[in-house]
C-alpha cells in the first residue's frame, strides 16, 4: 500500500510539474501565435514570425545589457525594444505584400532567412557584444504567497509577469475581435476586402496596423527567450518555436483562447524532455524533442487543401492580395 501511495505521489508531482512547465514554455508561443493570428485575420500571411521573434530577442537583450535604470525601467524598455525591432521586420514583409502586392509566402520566408540563423539577429549580436547572461530578466514570482499551494500554486501562482500578461491579452483580444467594431473590421477585410472596401473600411491601413501589431507581440514571444527562458543571447535560440507558432494559429482556428490552449499543449511537449530527464526516465530525449514539430508538421500537411482552411475557419482572402482596382 505505501509503494501504491509513493507512485501516485510521485505522478501527481510529474503532472504539476509539467502543467508548471507547459504555461512557462507556452507563454513566448502564445504571444507568437496571437500576434499570427491578428495579422492573417486581416488577410495578411506572415511566414517570417521566427525572424521577428530573434529580432525581438536580441533586441531584448542588447536593452537589457545596456539600458541604465532600476531594473523594473530596463525591463520596461527591453519589450518595447523587442516589439519595435520586430515590428520593423514586420514592416517590410507589410510594405512587400500589401503596397507591393509580392508574393506572401515568398516575403514571410525572405524576412525569417534575412533576421534568423545566422542573418541580421547573429550580425547585431556580434556588434554588440552579447556574450554574458542579461542583467535584468523576468523571474517567476509567488502571487500573493500562494506558490506553496498544493497542485495550483506551482501551476498559477509561481509564473512569470510575461505569462501573467498573456492572460490579460486572451481576454482583450477576444473582446477585441469578437465584440468591438474594429474587430469586425479587420474580419471583414479577411473575408472579403474587396465588400469591406465597398462600405468604407480602408483595406490597406487595416492590414499594415494589424501585421505591424503581429509583428510587435512575435518581438514579445522573443523577448520571452532572451529574458527568461534562456536569459542570454544564443544564435538561434528560438529553435524554430515561430513555424511551431504558425501551426498554432490553425490549431487554434484562428482565435486566441483557442490558440493559448494550443501553445500550452505545445509548451508541454517542450517541456517534457527536460522534466523527463532531471527525473532520470529512460525515453530518448531526441524523440521527445521533436515531437512539437512533428506535431506542427502533421497540423500544416493536414490544412494545406482548400477544403481544409474553409472547413476550419480560415479567413476567405488569407494570402491573397488585395488591388482596388479590381473590384
Amino acid at each position: 500500500m505505501t509503494a501504491i501511495m509513493v507512485a501516485s505521489e510521485l505522478n501527481n508531482n510529474l503532472l504539476v510539474v509539467v502543467a508548471a512547465s507547459a504555461i512557462y514554455y507556452g507563454t513566448p508561443l502564445f504571444f507568437a501565435g496571437l500576434g499570427e493570428v491578428l495579422t492573417e485575420r486581416s488577410g495578411v500571411l506572415n511566414l517570417g514570425v521566427e525572424g521577428m521573434m530573434l529580432l525581438g530577442a536580441v533586441a531584448a537583450s542588447v536593452t537589457s545589457a545596456r539600458a541604465p535604470g532600476p531594473a523594473w525601467l530596463v525591463l520596461i524598455l527591453a519589450l518595447l525594444a523587442a516589439m519595435f525591432a520586430a515590428a520593423c521586420g514586420a514592416a517590410v514583409h507589410a510594405f512587400a505584400v500589401i503596397t507591393l502586392r509580392v508574393n506572401q509566402t515568398v516575403s514571410g520566408l525572405a524576412l525569417t532567412i534575412l533576421a534568423g540563423g545566422a542573418g541580421l539577429s547573429s550580425y547585431l549580436a556580434n556588434l554588440w557584444e552579447l556574450r554574458d547572461p542579461v542583467p535584468h530578466q523576468f523571474t517567476k514570482l509567488d502571487v500573493f504567497g500562494l506558490a506553496d499551494l498544493p497542485v495550483l500554486g506551482p501551476v498559477l501562482f509561481n509564473q512569470t509577469l510575461l505569462t501573467y500578461l498573456s492572460w490579460v491579452l486572451v481576454v482583450a483580444s477576444s473582446w477585441y475581435l469578437f465584440r468591438t467594431r474594429a474587430g469586425l473590421h479587420l474580419r471583414a477585410v479577411g473575408e472579403s476586402p474587396q465588400t469591406a472596401d465597398a462600405v468604407g473600411i480602408n483595406v490597406v491601413r487595416t492590414r499594415y496596423v494589424h501585421t505591424l501589431a503581429g509583428g510587435s507581440l512575435a518581438g514579445v514571444g522573443g523577448a520571452c527567450f532572451s529574458l527568461s527562458i534562456v536569459p542570454t543571447w544564443q544564435d538561434g535560440m528560438t529553435a524554430g518555436r515561430g513555424w511551431i507558432a504558425i501551426a498554432l494559429v490553425i490549431f487554434g482556428f484562428w482565435r486566441p483562447d483557442l490558440t493559448l490552449v494550443g501553445a500550452y499543449l505545445f509548451g508541454a511537449f517542450s517541456s517534457l524532455s527536460l522534466t523527463l530527464q532531471a527525473r532520470k526516465v529512460e525515453i530518448s530525449p531526441s524523440i521527445l524533442e521533436s515531437m512539437p514539430y512533428v506535431v506542427t508538421i502533421l497540423v500544416l500537411v493536414v490544412v494545406s487543401g482548400g477544403w481544409a482552411k474553409r472547413r476550419l475557419g480560415a479567413p476567405a482572402a488569407l494570402g491573397l492580395p488585395y488591388e482596388r482596382e479590381d473590384r
